[in-house]
């Protein structure tokens, strides 16, 4: 960062010309690793190549967002975790009835799902929306700058990245609505929920959304995250245990937030999970968390 801004001016404009006579090669990736909460590898691009990934991302994403499902909520302006689970909460309502009959959700969860984004179908569907061959070879330089293998891969350290996902998970998004007219259905990422009273229905559904990820996107479902249950029971979704009327958080969570005020003490940390605990049942977590502040 700091040598790129030494001659900021002078970099701006040679990355200007290099976009211009089409000369522009994307740089090498600095890995790191993390744990958010399971460890996860992160690719991180140089200054120079991250400007750009802005510069697309601001022109292409509102360009895209409008063709983009209402219920899907990663990474989009206006959306996120908390007006998923409100969504979740609408859609419950919905399909009990008002709470008058049963409602099963089928849970599902896709398998490595940015390593196994394949590059040739991503530039196929940007390819159906943008006619301009400078910009999908624009585009095909950044995306092939990256592979987990056999082309194939999405770097998670790439701005870019957060919109190719939503973009190629669409054409899948819109199979699920239209396709197979599956009104309750919510997606954030790779995870995602059908609502429906109809137990027998959601079980004939697993092998229909297997067989379009595989044929359509080579993506494979999640064999251990794949579930249908009783939202009485208590459905694990973003964070929280959802039941009809009510949410808890989940346990892990749970742990990792005592954790880290246990840790860290800063008004910053405390005011973030208690803006978090309000979108849920948890009057006696901020009580304690209230009390080790105060005992501190």
């Amino acid at each position: 960062m700091q040598i790129f801004a030494l001659d900021l001016m002078e970099n701006i404009l040679r990355l200007h010309r290099d976009l211009a006579d089409g000369t522009y090669r994307h740089g090498a990736y600095q890995a790191f690793k993390i744990n958010d909460p399971k460890p996860r590898q992160i690719h991180k691009s140089s200054v120079r190549d991250r400007l750009l990934h802005h510069a697309i991302y601001r022109i292409l994403y509102p360009f895209f967002d409008r063709t983009f499902v209402a219920d899907s909520f990663s990474c989009r302006v206006n959306k996120g975790t908390h007006k998923a689970i409100r969504r979740f909460c609408r859609f419950n309502y919905r399909a009990s009835k008002n709470h008058t009959r049963t409602v099963w959700v089928l849970k599902c969860d896709i398998r490595k799902f940015f390593e196994n984004i394949d590059h040739e179908i991503l530039l196929k569907v940007l390819g159906g929306r943008i006619l301009d061959e400078n910009i999908i070879g624009l585009l095909m330089e950044v995306i092939s700058s990256f592979s987990s293998g056999l082309g194939r891969g999405l770097p998670l350290g790439n701005l870019t990245s957060q919109l190719f996902v939503n973009v190629y998970m669409n054409e899948f998004d819109y199979f699920v609505k239209e396709g197979l007219k599956a009104e309750h259905y919510i997606r954030y990422a790779d995870d995602f929920v059908i609502m429906s009273g109809d137990k027998n229905w959601l079980e004939s559904l697993i092998p229909k959304i297997s067989g379009f990820l595989w044929e359509n996107l080579r993506l494979q479902l999640h064999s251990d995250k794949v579930f249908i249950k009783t939202l009485a029971s208590g459905v694990d979704w973003l964070g929280w245990i959802n039941f009809p009327m009510h949410r808890v958080l989940r346990t892990a969570t749970k742990q990792r937030m005592f954790k880290k005020i246990n840790n860290d003490l800063k008004i910053g940390t405390i005011s973030s999970y208690l803006g978090m605990l309000k979108h849920g049942n948890t009057h006696k977590l901020k009580k304690v968390i209230l009390q080790i502040v105060k005992d501190q």
